[in-house]
């Protein structure tokens, strides 16, 4: 672990990156292209190409966070988007698919943003991929046979998902009351005690507004995930403090976040109509989450680490 650290903090040495957009837009349609991704990616739930597409009140840059430069996704941490046009075509492990940069970012929509999935080479799919591709200019190309990941995540991401797996396979009730608690030291002034956040400031973590409409991500995104979810809190949270929480109290607070009601994932809902929508680019075509079933997959019990019984 103490080598993740070290990355986490040391990251552009060792990767030669700089965590900051370009100078300079690209002239031309170009650029009116990545201005218009760099709209979207900031106001996801109601651009007009996107607000249709999106199921809660996240935006691409609740995961993708803004660093220095104050654009999304040129932050440190793990889900930096520095350099990751360059790793696609990349093979995906969940679609069992060589898989786009456009194919990558449209999938969040089903997942992150509880919603439907672009269709490939719309004006919003196509911008959000502009502006990504952006990011990376200047990061030398190489696709990657291991996941949809740049070169920086590849070196954090999974080594950090399998450490947090051992950690959360062990995971009791006694760890989702630590849990509860550090997520009203550390969490909740941000994100809210009931998880709802702060409209315009900092997103939701879960539940529903008073309408009955989801706040936040669903079952089959990888924030959802005990292990993936922990990998990316350690990297980033609480914002600006990154690695400040101790592996165990990381481990400890998600599992009380990923308890807690969010919508089922069912992957055909968030397909348009295949006359609509065109070629869907996976070999997986019917998968199905719940809360219950995301803490089943590490051995875990839902009710047994809520109540203790």
């Amino acid at each position: 672990m103490k080598k993740l650290i070290l990355f986490l903090g040391l990251a552009t040495l060792v990767f030669g990156l700089e965590y900051k957009a370009p100078a300079n837009y690209p002239t031309g349609e170009v650029g009116k292209l990545v201005k218009l991704g760099e709209d979207i990616v900031n106001n996801t739930d109601t651009h007009p190409l996107t607000k249709d597409l999106v199921g809660n009140k996240l935006q691409c840059k609740s995961c993708h966070l803004k660093g220095a430069d104050g654009k999304v996704g040129t932050g440190e941490g793990i889900s930096s988007w520095i350099g990751t046009a360059a790793a696609f075509p990349a093979w995906s492990k969940r679609e069992k698919t060589v898989q786009s940069l456009q194919d990558r970012s449209n999938n969040c929509f089903m997942r992150s943003m509880n919603g439907k999935r672009p269709i490939i080479d719309t004006e919003a799919s196509m911008a959000i991929a502009a502006y990504i591709t952006w990011l990376s200019e200047g990061t030398t190309i190489k696709m990657n046979e291991k996941g949809p990941w740049s070169e920086h995540n590849t070196k954090l991401y999974p080594k950090a998902v399998k450490h947090f797996k051992a950690i959360q396979k062990k995971a009791t009730h006694e760890n989702y009351v630590a849990g509860k608690d550090v997520y009203a030291k550390r969490c909740a002034s941000c994100h809210g005690i009931n998880g709802a956040g702060i409209p315009g400031a900092f997103p939701p973590l879960w539940g529903k507004d008073a309408d009955g409409k989801w706040l936040a991500y669903n079952t089959g995104a990888g924030m959802s995930k005990l292990d993936k979810a922990a990998a990316w809190v350690k990297s980033n949270m609480p914002l600006g403090q990154g690695g400040s929480l101790s592996d165990q109290e990381v481990a400890d607070v998600v599992l009380y976040m990923n308890a807690q009601e969010r919508a089922d994932f069912d992957l055909q809902k968030g397909l348009l109509p295949k006359e609509e929508m065109g070629y869907y680019n996976s070999k997986v075509l019917e998968e199905k989450h719940s809360v219950e079933s995301n803490f089943k997959a590490l051995g875990l019990d839902l009710q047994t680490i809520k109540n203790g019984k």
